[in-house]
């Protein structure tokens, strides 16, 4: 085992876990789309989409 090895390694670990950690959180991402696409379109809307009251 050289040097290298164990850099290249630990270069190829972190990449891998960087990569596992973006599509985790695209992928969330796109599941609270849908759920808050599926709450909308059941008539809740969010607070910051009420008009505003001016009284």
């Amino acid at each position: 085992m050289t040097h290298a090895f164990y850099v290249y390694s630990a270069y190829a670990f972190a990449a891998f876990i960087t990569i596992v950690v973006t599509l985790w959180v695209w992928a969330d991402g796109r599941s609270r789309q849908k759920e808050l696409a599926a709450l909308e379109a059941s008539g809740i809307r969010r607070r910051s989409a009420r008009p505003k009251d001016n009284t």
